[in-house]
This record gives structure tokens, C-alpha cells and sequence, in this order.
């Protein structure tokens, strides 16, 4: 399951795709982080992050995923030569392997479907995805052939089911299996490479797919296999993760209707349908909204204040639309709503009138003409309120909290706890800012409006910190960012990341693909990162997903599980000219908290393929690597041998660490009311709303609006037609699961902190025990039982002085009554007390 400390737009990240329904297979999870889960930086365009949810093609984790082979597996091989020659790499001759797997029990045909058809990439069988060569034409017959062998492998299933591990779990592992992997490379593509015809294909097959896992979820032959394991007298010999794996799919088939019958269950179907449906629309109408916003800017004056990249940017966006002649000293210039424009338009325009209407179309995204997703939201309300009622449940959000570890009851209370203690620093936070207008001699102090707090808070944490984050991005190259965070998890987790450019296809030149080795030089996982912004075809945020997860069951020789590959995917700006690109602060804690949902996914040692990785984890947990990783940021070595200028190799001064550190909770009380705002709205929306009754979406988002801005929204803010979290992701009733999992990650920070992070050799001891519960165990213990680290009062203290900024404004004691209580609300309902 960023960027955007809110978490939204992808708000995070990490985020799971879709209302496909929920299935027995947890497999289906793909985290979000998507855990797009996007990120945004002060704005909703985050990342997302699959969790617990069954594995469907909706379900990228985002916080998102499909499968591939490990290379060590001994088969017999087939190679054929490609040439490749990415961007800023060399060109050369690479050798992709085709694998002719040995035969498995449930079907022979299921790894023979390059019979079906020689010329279709997703029918053949390869190591990695054919990113490269998959086109919209492949996708109806592809999917339909697999469809079709999955039907009639599910088939043979339930007439010889047995409640055994080999004869229940382990072939519906390998039905489900290639499916998911060709399912999830088809999504990502049309998440990073979308056009019309591919849409059009998706769409076309979406309702057969449903229909298949709704098959699959509602096998009563399988359920009742479940169940018998779980009542038989071995059931108390069974490792924790095969019980977490039984106890899911029992779970997860009741939220598929396996109880219902008849007119209901057929009802239940068309729900699912529907809502699959209508979510693919919803993310479709932001993504094309967001592409139809271009303002075509010819003086440079209305543009005064915008820094020399951002400029760069708008004039390379003007070539592409046919400016051909445009230059970033003379322009034109074109802004668009893509986060890297957005932002420096919010952060930097002088021009007022920019700023507003630039503004006013990022909040009104999807919310107008034939691009309006008020009533597809309406509907999908409407349908979940329905689907809840089915199952037996008075509201949809007790519904996602079934697979959670939290109550709709304590996540509210949790919520109110943070919101109380955010407001009176945020009341400070705008009087700090109207203060410091006045003193500048704005025209406008005495009228703050929503597109100027972005603008005079970058001009007033320039004045207090002497911090200027255009200034700091020649510090920050991708290059060094990326050996930096590699340089980081070698000396925590003992692993080596190498480029593999070459050997995996990839669907954009700027794409890179590595290698992930253990100390001793052999491959336990991959990963692409898909790093630059391509607003004409690329959906914004940032999120992870996985491409494959380990499996022992999967393994093509017998004695290896299949390795896990991850794909991780930003919108940062591009290289522009012959620099390479350079990031802002958050953008480098954007990569490395996807990094840290792409750790949990590649280190896990769980061979059990339904609960390794992400795969099993509540999604209250799922943000605790990625949340982790962010802290490191800070880290002084990590930080300065990061921050190097990308022309002169000179380290960040010290001088500017230290005010970097100063300015860490700088206005954090208004960010944090911000994403408070999106979850608490998001728990009405799906706890207390009555769709069809008197109050509209955007009534609540008012309501919720007076106890959680101190500025209040326009009247024309319709910010929840793009909030892609929680109407096309797993975030649906859990966007609050970001708040939750903060209390989590910071208490596995202080367990660095307090063994002190000076102390190498106390830090990779705590990194190795780190990477052997939270990392390596993935779902197959419950989370804090997974980790070593118990919340204490430190944790706390991190929490809120991370994310609130509280110490800021007030006195130790009540922060420290805040911690007690934020942490007791938290840590014994993990518990499952």
C-alpha cells in the first residue's frame, strides 16, 4: 500500500483494485499500498497498498500483484534471443527462458496452454510477464482460454476434494495460480500503459471473471473441506500459518455468500457484478479527467515564481502536445494535473487566479459532464449497503472490518483520539500562516483561500527552516536515492539489490528491473520500479504490487519455492534535458515507503503461497513496513549518503540536515487532520449513510469537514468524485488503517532508536530480527504476534511527534495522556484481547 502523506490518490500506496468478490483465496490479495495506493504530497493523489482480501484482479495492493519463476528452477528450458535498449542503458542481447513445467496433479493442460494458441503471449509460458509484447488483442481470447481451464480444473476439484493439504489447498493453489498472475499483468498494464482498446478488452472479459471466482467463493465441496480440517483431531498439529489459511478461507467464504441461496445468492452475484464494474469506471473517469485539465501558459509572467524544473517540465509537456519549439526559458508552457505540476503550481506560482483555477479543477476531478462519478458513488454505496444486508450485516463497513483487527467502534475512537488532539495545533498552524502573510504584505492575508495555504506555507517553512525544497533537489538524484536505500537494507536485512536490466520484459523503456540476493549471492526475489510520471497513459500516486508470490507449492523443480516478484510504481518527475531526475524530500519518502511494502513481500521465508508475503496480512498491519522504512529518511548516514549533488558529488551540508530534522512536524497538525478528514468520511460513507436519503456524499464530506478542517472546504469541493482509496481500491471502510499502523511502525522504530542508531552493529542485529518476524513471516501469524516489538510509551512519543507534530504546541504531560490512550485503543485490540 503514497505520495501523499494523506495517502490518497493512490492516498496511498499501497492500494487493491476493484470490488471483484471476495473469494477463499486470500492468494488474492495483491496489496498500498493499490496500496494506491498512491501518494500524494499534501493532496489526494497517493498511493495504494492488497492486504487480507482474497486475491482478485481489483486487489492490487497497490499496496497490487501477479506471479514468475525463480531461476533456479531446473527445467527444461527454452531461450530465444530479444534485443532490448532501454533508456540509460546499454543496448545488448538478452535471454528470456520459456519453461516446459514437469506435469501437475490437477491438470496437465493447465501448463500446456501454449497449445491453445502459439501467438498469444498470455497463453505461453514464461518467467516473467511479456510485458513487452501483451496488446489488447490478446486479452479476450487469452483470458477466456484460462477462464476455461480454470472451470474445468475447479471441476475435477470438488468431485475429488478431500480435507487434506494435498488435496484440497495445494490444487486450488495451482488452479487459481495462473490466472491471477495473467489477470494482474493485464491490470498493471492498464494501469501504466492505458489506451481505449485495452479498456474495452478488460471490460469485455471482467463479468466472466467475476463469475468465475464467484464460483470458486461459493463451492460449498471446498468450504465444507475447510471446514472439516478445522474440526478434525489434527487440527491442533497444524503450523499457525495453515490455520490462518483455513480460518481465512472459512471467513472469506461467508463474505462470498457460500451461506446464501437461491434468489439471494443470485442477487449477491449481480452485487458483485455490478460493483466490479462500476469501481474499473469510477478509476477510468480520474484518470481521463485528470489527462482532459492542459493549460496552455504563453507569458512568462503568469507563470513568475515557478522553479527552473518545474519549468522545464511544462515546456517538455508543450513539445508532446505539439509545441515543438517550446523551451523552459521561453515557453510555452503547459500545466497539468499530474502531481509533479500540481504541486509546483501549489507550492511556487506567484499568479493567484493560477493557483485557483489550477486548484478548483484538481478538487473537481470526475465530479462533472461525462467523466462524473457522483452517481457511480452513489451506487456503489447504495450496492454495498446491500451486499452487507445479505450477508447478515447492518452497514458495509462491518463488513471490512470482519477481515480486519479492528471495530468500526475503535477505529472511530481511535480517529476522535488523533482529530482532538490535531485541532488546536492546526487552529495555530493557519494563525501562524495568516501572521506571516501579513507580515510579507500579502493582499490576500486577510483571505487565505485553499489555493494559497500551499503557497504560504512553502514561503513561510522557507523563512522559519531557511529550507527550500527546490533548492534540495539536486541532492536528491534518483541514482543516488535508489544506492542509498539499497546501501540501507544491505546493512539491515543482510540483503544485496543488483540491476538485472534485460532479463525481464518491461513495458516502458524507463522501466528498471533488479535483483534482490541473499549474502551469499543467490536470487530470492525481483522487482521492476516504474519511477516518472506519464500522465497520457499512466494512473497517478505511487503503490506496490506483486507480480508473484512465493510458493512452495508452485515450485517448478520440487525443491525451491518460487521466488516473489514485485513491481513498484511512482510519479516523479521525469529526467528533463540531460539531467536526470530530480526528487523532492517527499518524493524520496514516497520510494521508500513502497520499498518497505516491497520487503514484506520479497523477504518472506512463508512458504505457505496464501499467507506469504502480504498475502493473509490484516490491513490494519499492512502500512507497518512501509511506515517503518519512511523514518529512515531522517537517519543522518542514510540520509547523507543519499544526498549528494548530482553535479559536484558535495554531501547535503550538516546545516541543512539539522534544519531538514527542524522541519520534520512542520505544520503537522493541519496535515494530519487532512487524512483524518478522508478516513473519517470514509467510515460515514459506509457506516452511517443512507444512500438515496436526504443527505448527499458531499453533505457528509461537510459535516465530517467542520470537525476535521480548520479552513473549511469550498462549497464546490467535491474531492470524493477522485478518491480512488476508498471507491476503486481495498480502501473501502480502511483508510483509517494508515492512522492504525502508524502506532505499529513507530513502535518498530523505537526498537532501533533504543538500542541507538549510532550503534551499527545493535542496528543490523534489530534489522535481523526485524526481517525474521515482520518481514519474513508475512500472513502467517497474526501481526503482533509477528513482531518482536510491543507498543510502549516511546512508540507513542514517535507517533505523535511524527504525525502531529503535538510536541510543537503542547505540554509533555498531555501528550503523554494522549500516547496512553492512542496506544491502549491500538495495541491490546490487536491483541485480540
Amino acid at each position: 500500500m503514497k505520495y501523499s502523506r494523506d495517502r490518497i490518490g493512490s492516498p496511498g500506496g499501497r492500494v487493491l483494485y476493484g470490488s471483484t468478490p471476495t473469494i477463499i483465496i486470500t492468494l488474492f490479495i495483491l496489496m498500498a499500498t493499490r496500496l494506491s495506493l498512491s501518494r500524494s504530497a499534501h493532496f489526494c493523489f497517493k498511493h495504494t497498498c492488497p492486504l487480507s482480501r482474497p486475491f482478485t484482479s481489483k486487489n492490487l495492493l497497490q499496496c497490487r500483484i501477479c506471479p514468475l519463476w525463480s531461476s533456479s528452477f531446473s527445467l527444461c528450458l527454452h531461450t530465444f534471443r530479444k534485443s532490448t535498449s532501454p533508456n540509460n542503458h546499454p543496448s545488448k542481447s538478452v535471454t528470456v527462458r520459456s519453461f516446459c513445467p514437469s506435469p501437475v496433479s490437477i491438470s496437465d493442460s493447465y501448463f500446456k496452454m501454449s497449445i491453445a494458441s502459439d501467438d498469444n503471449p498470455l497463453l505461453k509460458d514464461f518467467e516473467f510477464p511479456p510485458f513487452n509484447v501483451i496488446e489488447a488483442k490478446h486479452v479476450r481470447p487469452g483470458i477466456r482460454a484460462l477462464l476455461k481451464q480454470a472451470e474445468e480444473d475447479l471441476e475435477v476439484l470438488e468431485k475429488t476434494v478431500e480435507p487434506t493439504w494435498p488435496k484440497l489447498v495445494e490444487p486450488l493453489e495451482k488452479i487459481i495460480d495462473r490466472l491471477t498472475v495473467v489477470w494482474g499483468a493485464v491490470n498493471h498494464l492498464k494501469s501504466v500503459k492505458d489506451n481505449p482498446e485495452l479498456r474495452s478488452a478488460i471490460e469485455e472479459v471482467q463479468p466472466e471473471k467475476v463469475a468465475f471466482y464467484l464460483k470458486l467463493g461459493q463451492s460449498k465441496p471446498i468450504y465444507n473441506a475447510f471446514k472439516a480440517i478445522r474440526e478434525s483431531p489434527d487440527w491442533d498439529s497444524l503450523s499457525d500459518a495453515r490455520k490462518r489459511i483455513v480460518e481465512s478461507q472459512i471467513k472469506e467464504a461467508v463474505l462470498s455468500g457460500i451461506a446464501l441461496e437461491d434468489d439471494k445468492r443470485e442477487q449477491f452475484n449481480k452485487i458483485e457484478q455490478e460493483l466490479a464494474k462500476l469501481s474499473q469506471k469510477f478509476e477510468e473517469n480520474v484518470l481521463d479527467s485528470t489527462k482532459k485539465f492542459e493549460k496552455l501558459i504563453t507569458d512568462k509572467k503568469d507563470i513568475d515564481g515557478l522553479p527552473a524544473t518545474a519549468l522545464g517540465l511544462a515546456a517538455q509537456t508543450a513539445v508532446s502536445k505539439g509545441h515543438e519549439k517550446a523551451t523552459a526559458e521561453d515557453g510555452p508552457w503547459i500545466i497539468t494535473l499530474d502531481a509533479p505540476s500540481y504541486m509546483s503550481v501549489m507550492q511556487h506560482a506567484k499568479n493567484r487566479t493560477l493557483r485557483e483555477e489550477v486548484y478548483r479543477a484538481y478538487i473537481n476531478r470526475a465530479s462533472s459532464g461525462d467523466l462524473d462519478n457522483t452517481e457511480i458513488i452513489n451506487q456503489i454505496l447504495k450496492l454495498r449497503l446491500e451486499k452487507a444486508k445479505l450477508l447478515g450485516y447492518s452497514n458495509y463497513a462491518q463488513v471490512s472490518m470482519a477481515m480486519k483487527m479492528a471495530t468500526v467502534e475503535k477505529a472511530e475512537e481511535l480517529l476522535e483520539k488523533l482529530r482532538s488532539a490535531s485541532w488546536d495545533p492546526a487552529v495555530k498552524d493557519l494563525e501562524d500562516l495568516k501572521d506571516f502573510c501579513k507580515s510579507q504584505g500579502s493582499p490576500e492575508a486577510d483571505d487565505l483561500n485553499h489555493w494559497d495555504i500551499t503557497f504560504w506555507s512553502e514561503r513561510l517553512r522557507e523563512s522559519k527552516y531557511e529550507l527550500n525544497e527546490e533548492e534540495l533537489r539536486p541532492y536528491f538524484s534518483l541514482p543516488r536515492v535508489m544506492n542509498g536505500l539499497f546501501n540501507l537494507v544491505n546493512m539491515l536485512f543482510g540483503i544485496n539489490v543488483e540491476p538485472a536490466d534485460g532479463l525481464a520484459p518491461v513495458w516502458n523503456n524507463d522501466v528498471r528491473f533488479y535483483r534482490v540476493n541473499d549474502s551469499s549471492g543467490s536470487p530470492i526475489a525481483y522487482f521492476y520500479f516504474d519511477p516518472y510520471s506519464r500522465p497520457s497513459e499512466k494512473r497517478g500516486g505511487a503503490w506496490m504490487d506483486e507480480v508473484v508470490s512465493r510458493s512452495r507449492v508452485l515450485s517448478r523443480d520440487g525443491a525451491n519455492a518460487r521466488l516473489p516478484v514485485a513491481h513498484m510504481v511512482c510519479n516523479q518527475m521525469p529526467p528533463v534535458g540531460d539531467k536526470p531526475s530530480l526528487m523532492t524530500f517527499r518524493e524520496v519518502e514516497t520510494v521508500f515507503h513502497e520499498f518497505g511494502h516491497a520487503l514484506q513481500h520479497m523477504l518472506t521465508k512463508q512458504d505457505e503461497g496464501l499467507v506469504a508475503g502480504i498475502r493473509g496480512v490484516e490491513w490494519d498491519a499492512v502500512e507497518l513496513p512501509s511506515q517503518f522504512m519512511e523514518n529512515w529518511c531522517y537517519h543522518r548516514d542514510t540520509l547523507m549518503g543519499i544526498a549528494k549533488h548530482y553535479e559536484t558529488g558535495e554531501t547535503l551540508p550538516e546545516d541543512i540536515y539539522q534544519k531538514l530534522l527542524a522541519a520534520k512536524t512542520f505544520r503537522a497538525g493541519t496535515l494530519s487532520l487532512r487524512q483524518l478528514r478522508f478516513a473519517t468520511v470514509d467510515l460515514e460513507l459506509h457506516a452511517k449513510y443512507v444512500p438515496g436519503g436526504s443527505e448527499s456524499i458531499y453533505c457528509v464530506d461537510r459535516r465530517v469537514s467542520k470537525r476535521t478542517q480548520v479552513l473549511p472546504p469550498l462549497p464546490d469541493d467535491k474531492f470524493l468524485a477522485s478518491f480512488s482509496h476508498i471507491f476503486a481500491g481495498g480502501y473501502a471502510a480502511g483508510y483509517y488503517s494508515y492512522k492504525w499502523a502508524e502506532v505499529l511502525s513507530a513502535d518498530a522504530f523505537s526498537a532501533f532508536e533504543d538500542v541507538g542508531l549510532e550503534n551499527e552493529k545493535a542496528v543490523k542485529e534489530t534489522g535481523q530480527r526485524f526481517r525474521e518476524t515482520v518481514l519474513a513471516l508475512g500472513g502467517g501469524k497474526a501481526p503482533l504476534e509477528v513482531s518482536l516489538f510491543s507498543c510502549s510509551l516511546e512508540a507513542g512519543n514517535l507517533l505523535l511527534n511524527h504525525c502531529l507534530g503535538i510536541m510543537a504546541y503542547c505540554q509533555l504531560p498531555p501528550l503523554h495522556e494522549i500516547i496512553t490512550e492512542t496506544s491502549a485503543i491500538v495495541v491490546p485490540h490487536f491483541k485480540g484481547h
